[in-house]
């Protein structure tokens, strides 16, 4: 049995005048010990899909309309607010995209640290204290018994972020959701946290979910990849699966974005045109058609189920049987 499998989750946004499928009908699923990238642009769904886990979703405006979120064989959309709140930090834990925005700037790393296993481990304050200090010593804060007891407007970017890689590790959860944890670091810090990120997973033999949209960190990270684009995972396989042979346009198309060291001096990036569509106000059909050069009149009309290819490969396209024949023959509308 998976550590966490969701689905067909659906969490919506409602105002006045419209319904957000911000989730529509997502499902993955993560094994203990593994590491599952959830990719896409901006707006995909891709963070509501994992604060709909955390059951950290603002209501209103948005609700979880239905699915299942099961974590050790247990439905958390079943459990009640203190039955959940359990649950975070000692079972699950999350990383956020800014560490800014999670980090209380008026309290000090060692109150921020210690709170919660204190709370949820039921360790003594001097336990958990001593505890704090490993764990920033473990994570490379420097002089971690002096650093403990300074704010976090002190800490640099990278710093900050290995403080809230520390606070996931603090009571020692079996699943670790990362959301852009690397997105405001430069790049040589970026592989320093997803370096020790993976390697204290390992360690300790905890499940990694990363939400990202930078296709480097997948490839280098990654054990599987759920690919989402409006709302909806729309292919799925392993690493190799995903880069080598590519079965929607959209994965294609992300694919080729990315600089290659092995392509010619001088080669073109190919964009991915257009827009990504507005989430309340989706086209008919499949929702990368307006988009998509292989698109055919019947991509218009009505939204492809997702099929299955080998080895838990599958992909929500109408030709993902031809669709490596339709490529390298250069059609598109």
């Amino acid at each position: 049995m998976p550590l966490l499998e969701v689905k067909n989750l659906k969490t919506h946004f409602f105002s006045d005048d419209a319904i957000t499928k911000a989730v529509d009908g997502v499902s993955y699923n993560v094994e203990a010990g593994e590491t599952v990238a959830l990719v896409g642009e901006s707006g995909c769904g891709k963070s509501v899909s994992s604060l709909s886990v955390m059951q950290l979703i603002p209501q209103p405006p948005g609700k979880i309309v239905d699915g299942e979120i099961i974590f050790g064989g247990q439905n958390l959309l079943e459990l009640d607010r203190e039955a959940m709140r359990r649950k975070r930090g000692r079972e699950i834990a999350m990383i956020f995209q800014e560490p800014m925005t999670s980090l209380n700037p008026v309290i000090s790393i060692e109150t921020q640290l210690t709170e919660a296993m204190t709370l949820q481990l039921g360790i003594t304050p001097k336990e958990a204290h001593t505890r704090a200090v490993e764990l920033l010593d473990r994570v490379g804060i420097p002089e971690p018994d002096v650093r403990i007891k300074q704010y976090p407007h002190v800490f640099s970017g990278g710093m900050r972020q290995r403080v809230m890689v520390a606070m996931a590790l603090s009571c020692e959860p079996k699943l670790i959701i990362a959301d852009e944890p690397t997105t405001a670091l430069d790049v040589t810090i970026q592989a320093q946290i997803l370096d020790l990120m993976q390697d204290l997973a390992k360690e300790r033999d905890m499940a990694l979910l990363i939400i990202t949209h930078n296709l480097g960190v997948v490839a280098r990270y990654a054990d599987r990849i759920n690919i989402m684009y409006a709302g909806r995972i729309i292919e799925r396989g392993t690493c190799k699966d995903i880069f080598a042979d590519p079965r929607h346009p959209y994965t294609l198309g992300l694919l080729e974005s990315i600089p290659r060291l092995d392509q010619p001096k001088g080669s073109k990036l190919i964009p991915i045109q257009g827009q990504p569509p507005n989430l309340s106000d989706l086209p008919p059909g499949c929702s990368f058609q307006p988009r998509c050069r292989f698109a055919q009149d019947k991509c218009s009309v009505e939204y492809p189920d997702i099929t299955d290819l080998r080895n838990n490969h599958s992909s929500a396209c109408w030709e993902v049987n031809n669709f490596k024949a339709i490529v390298e023959s250069g059609v598109s509308k």
